[in-house]
């Protein structure tokens, strides 16, 4: 009997098929892309429109109402409290207070910060430290700035004299004495923007001071290279580019001072001299109980906000569509 003759396994083995991973299905979406994204912020828009805009339609609602004292009344009176409000004398002088608050704040935080970030943008030793010391003033609540400047802006005379007015006596320089914001003229509101123009001017600096930075090298370079001096380089290249940032910090300082009210409270609360709309509407509101009245001065208030906010809004949405 022959032996078997073996044959190897694979000789009929059927050709190998490679594997093929089974298909992944996708799940059908069953809702709009941004359906998602809206939940997700749907809390924080809630609460938004109820304590903001809700809070605010009220209050244009009270406006037009005769609510007087704790008890609420909301009869319909029209624009009476705006008509009233026009001819009130205290409204014209606080007006006049923050139009001139408005452009000595404004103003004063501008070229102060400015100076600051032209000193740092020429690259000098410690610039880390310097941009700390420059913005810590804005780390700083208004409460605790009124409270420093309050002695800083005393109007003692002799012995009692304290503040800037020492430093000058100390220094000779007797004839720079002042009162201040207790002095009688119109612009003792202005000596108040001292310290918020103090406590702003560092943001400022860092709003000019990116836009400097912004500008490339190589367009300085260009135009010195052209034989244009430093100020000329500053004037032609660097001056157009920070056009934006200057509108910006304006609108920004601006708003700001319109609303502006625990420096001033907590800086002299209840001196006429340094009265403003903000003010106006606290002391009239809730120690006079006279709630049409401070409704309709802090609807004022809103739609100048609006004003100067609105042109920013519209222009950053344009810059950004370019």
């Amino acid at each position: 009997m022959s032996a078997p003759v073996h044959v190897p396994r694979h000789s009929n083995a059927p050709p190998a098929v490679p594997f093929t991973p089974p298909p992944i299905r996708r799940r059908k979406r069953r809702g709009p892309a941004w359906l998602a994204g809206f939940l997700l912020v749907s809390p924080s828009l809630i609460l938004i429109g109820v304590f903001v805009y809700g809070f605010l339609g009220w209050n244009v609602r009270v406006s037009f109402t005769n609510w007087r004292g704790l008890s609420p009344s909301y009869h319909f009176v029209g624009i009476d409290n705006y008509t009233r409000l026009l001819h009130d004398e205290r409204w014209h002088a606080d007006v006049r207070n923050l139009v001139v608050f408005t452009f000595v704040f404004v103003g004063g935080a501008l070229l102060l910060g400015f100076v600051m970030a032209m000193l740092l943008d020429k690259g000098v030793r410690g610039e880390g430290f310097l941009r700390g010391v420059f913005l810590f003033p804005m780390a700083i609540s208004f409460i605790a700035t009124a409270i420093v400047w309050r002695w800083l802006l005393d109007n003692g005379s002799g012995d009692d004299t304290a503040g800037l007015n020492k430093l000058f006596a100390v220094a000779g320089l007797d004839f720079l004495r002042s009162d201040w914001h207790k002095s009688d003229s119109i612009w003792a509101i202005a000596a108040v923007a001292l310290p918020a123009g103090w406590a702003l001017s560092g943001y400022v600096m860092a709003l000019f001071l990116a836009g400097m930075r912004g500008v490339p090298e190589a367009l300085r370079e260009s135009a010195r290279l052209d034989g244009a001096s430093e100020t000329q380089v500053f004037w032609h290249v660097v001056r157009p580019a920070l056009r934006p940032v200057t509108f910006s910090a304006m609108l920004i300082m601006i708003h700001i001072s319109l609303k502006t009210f625990d420096l001033l409270y907590a800086l002299d609360q209840g001196n006429l001299r340094i009265d403003t709309p903000s003010l106006y509407m606290w002391f009239t509101t809730f120690d006079g109980g006279f709630y049409d009245r401070g409704a309709t001065i802090a609807t004022v208030l809103l739609i100048g906000v609006a004003l100067v906010v609105g042109p920013y809004v519209w222009y950053a949405l344009r810059t950004e569509r370019r």
